[in-house]
C-alpha cells in the first residue's frame, strides 16, 4: 500500500500555515525585493563601508514549520492555549548584507537602525565566544520594520506592516556559514573533529582581524607616505645608489600624484599596473626622480592637454595620460613606451610649434 501523504498529518494549525504561505508568496517575493533594493539604495550613499554583495530570499514553507517545531511547539501544547504559527515566524523574508571588513557591521547596523523599527538584535558572534561547546562563525541577526517615517511614504505602504530578518556578515563570516552549514551532525560531532573544527573557525576570525588591520595600515601607509621630495633631496639622492624604501610603489605614487592632481580618485588597480610600468620603463625609478619630473613638465603638458582637448572634444586625457606626458617629457629615452606612436607623434609636432612652452 502507499504511505500516507504527509498533509493527512497537518494539525490545523500547521493547514492554516500552509493556507496563508500559499496566497501570501507572491507579496513575500515583492517585499523581498522592495527590502533588498531600499538597502542597497540606503548603503550606497555611506561613504568608507565596502559592500560585496546584499542577497535575499523568502524562507521555504516547510523549513518555516521546523523551525516552529524546535522552538516553540512543545511550549505552546504544554499551555494548552490556542495558537497561530504565524506571529512566530519572523524571518519569513531574510536579506543580507556582506561587508568587507568586521568594523563595518555596526555602521551598516547604526544606517539601518536610523531607517527601520528594531525587533530584536541576535548577535550571532557574541553567542559564541563565551563557550567551547558551540562553534560557528556568524554575524549579526536583527527582525526590523520600516519605522513610521519611512512607512508614511506613499511607496512604502505595501510593506509598512511586513518584517524581515536581517543578517549582516563580513565576506569571510559569510564564507565560513557556508562550510560550516555543510558539517552534518554537529552536535554528536567527536571530541576531536570539534576540536579541529573550532580550530578552524578561529582561523576564519583571526583573517577577518587581519584583512582589517591590514586595511588600516594601507590606509595609514597612504595618509603618512613622505611628501612630495623638494628639489635638493632629488638631486641627492639621484646621484646616489636608492636607498631601500626610496624606490617609487604604490603608496608613495599616490602621496605625489595627489599632489598634482588634488581632486581626482585614483582606482587602486590602475596605479598599482601603472607603476609596474613605470618600473619597466625605468628600472629602479625612485619616487624622488618621479616627482622630480612631474615638477619639470607638468605646466607644458598642461598646456598641451588643453591644446588636445580643444582638437579632440571626444578624446580622453586622463590623469594618467597626463603622467606619461611628463615622464616621456621628461626624459624622453627612458619613458618612449610611455606614449604609443601615434600620441608621440602627436606631441612632439606640438612641441615643435610651440618652443618657448618647453
Amino acid at each position: 500500500m502507499p504511505l500516507p501523504s504527509p498533509a493527512t498529518h497537518l494539525t490545523p494549525e500547521e493547514s492554516a500555515f500552509h493556507a496563508f504561505y500559499a496566497q501570501e508568496r507572491p507579496a513575500l517575493d515583492h517585499a523581498c525585493a522592495f527590502y533588498m533594493a531600499l538597502l542597497q539604495s540606503l548603503l550606497s550613499q555611506a561613504r568608507h563601508i565596502d559592500i560585496a554583495k546584499i542577497e535575499g530570499r523568502v524562507k521555504d514553507r516547510d523549513e518555516c514549520l521546523r523551525k516552529f517545531s524546535r522552538k516553540y511547539r512543545a511550549a505552546l501544547e504544554e499551555s494548552g492555549a490556542p495558537y497561530e504559527i504565524r506571529p512566530y515566524i519572523t524571518d519569513l523574508i531574510g536579506v543580507r548584507v556582506v561587508c568587507l571588513y568586521e568594523d563595518e557591521l555596526e555602521k551598516v547596523a547604526q544606517i539601518v537602525q536610523s531607517h527601520f523599527d528594531v525587533i530584536d538584535v541576535t548577535d550571532k558572534v557574541s553567542a559564541l565566544e563565551g563557550t567551547e561547546a558551540s562553534f560557528g562563525y556568524k554575524g549579526l541577526h536583527l527582525d526590523l520594520r520600516l519605522n513610521a517615517v519611512q512607512a508614511a511614504l506613499p511607496e512604502n505602504a505595501a510593506y509598512a506592516a511586513q518584517p524581515f530578518e536581517l543578517q549582516l556578515r563580513t565576506i569571510i563570516q559569510d564564507a565560513w556559514s557556508v562550510l560550516d552549514h555543510k558539517i552534518k551532525y554537529k552536535k554528536s560531532i567527536p571530541a576531536e573533529l570539534k576540536r579541529r573544527i573550532n580550530v578552524l573557525s578561529a582561523l576564519f576570525e583571526l583573517a577577518d582581524r587581519e584583512f582589517r588591520q591590514i586595511r588600516d595600515a594601507t590606509d595609514a601607509e597612504l595618509l603618512y607616505a613622505p611628501d612630495e621630495t623638494t628639489e635638493a633631496e632629488a638631486e641627492t639622492e639621484a646621484s646616489r645608489t636608492p636607498a631601500p624604501g626610496s624606490e617609487l610603489n604604490a603608496f608613495t605614487f599616490l602621496k605625489i600624484a595627489r599632489h598634482f592632481f588634488k581632486d581626482v580618485e585614483f582606482d587602486a588597480q590602475k596605479v598599482d599596473l601603472f607603476v609596474d610600468d613605470m618600473r619597466a620603463w625605468s628600472p629602479g625609478i625612485t619616487r624622488a626622480r618621479f616627482n622630480t619630473l612631474m615638477r619639470e613638465t607638468i605646466a607644458t603638458v598642461k598646456r598641451y592637454k588643453q591644446f588636445y582637448e580643444a582638437q579632440n572634444p571626444e578624446g580622453s586625457f586622463n590623469p594618467f595620460t597626463v603622467i606619461r606626458h611628463c615622464l616621456y617629457l621628461g626624459d624622453r629615452q627612458a619613458f618612449r613606451r610611455a606614449l604609443r606612436n601615434s600620441s608621440r607623434e602627436a606631441f612632439e609636432a606640438w612641441l615643435q610649434e610651440n618652443p618657448t612652452l618647453i
